[in-house]
């Protein structure tokens, strides 16, 4: 399986806080049978100025113990970019990573705010698709906008949007409104991928196939694989050319 959305590199936001806790993860992941890893690091101005020297030096550190360790897992790093102005200026700058392509599109792992969807969150999606950027928007299932009206998505997924949604809400790990409007999207099929958001080892871990299991139930065992291993991986493969 391909895993589009992690933190599982040390020690530059909220997930892996350090190389020991990198490889716990990695291990996991391994286990659960993750092969390749797109390493999605907040950049949220303010919070975590990731930039994409920060980034590449982090992954840098990862691999090269993953090697030393002999862990099976191949790495490449993008980034989880918050919405807001600085983002168009980062495009603009050339100081985005992007996750990888999509129809001749780069895509980008785009985070809204999780209480809202923003004001102007269809005028910047405009804004990047008019720049050959597809946003990818990150966990939509637990925006607690969405959560209460589900339609305020359909405007978004009009303009082409994709959408990645979290293994584990479709696991009922996040409580039963993300669960429910996960499986919704399932059925509705405008689910892109399915990706772990790890975090840590107690309550986020980098597990993609417990998720599956349940999209399974929900869309048959070729869609569900597609979620995971063939539609990250068609996205992904330049990272790891």
């Amino acid at each position: 399986m391909i895993d589009l959305h992690n933190h599982l590199l040390p020690g530059i936001d909220d997930g892996a806080p350090d190389l020991e806790a990198s490889l716990a993860l990695a291990r996991i992941a391994v286990q659960d049978g993750t092969t390749h890893l797109v390493c999605t690091p907040h950049i949220h101005p303010g919070r975590y100025d990731n930039t994409l020297a920060s980034i590449q030096d982090a992954k840098a550190q990862f691999d090269a113990v993953l090697k030393e360790q002999g862990i099976p897992l191949r790495v490449a790093a993008a980034a989880e970019v918050r919405f807001g102005v600085e983002l168009m200026m980062g495009v603009s700058q050339g100081a985005i990573p992007f996750l990888g392509r999509w129809q001749g599109k780069q895509v980008l792992l785009l985070e809204f705010p999780h209480g809202e969807i923003p004001f102007g969150a269809e005028r910047l999606i405009s804004w990047l698709l008019q720049r050959n950027i597809v946003p990818m928007i990150a966990h939509p299932e637990r925006n607690k906008d969405l959560m209460r009206t589900p339609s305020r998505l359909k405007p978004l997924l009009e303009l082409g949007c994709l959408l990645q949604v979290t293994a584990g809400s479709v696991a009922g790990r996040f409580g039963p409104a993300a669960e429910a409007l996960a499986r919704a999207l399932l059925e509705q099929g405008v689910v892109t991928v399915l990706a772990s958001d790890a975090h840590n080892l107690q309550h986020r871990p980098p597990m993609l196939s417990e998720g599956m299991q349940h999209a399974v139930r929900i869309v048959g065992d070729a869609r569900a694989e597609s979620l995971v291993l063939h539609t990250p991986w068609e996205i992904a493969q330049s990272h790891f050319a």
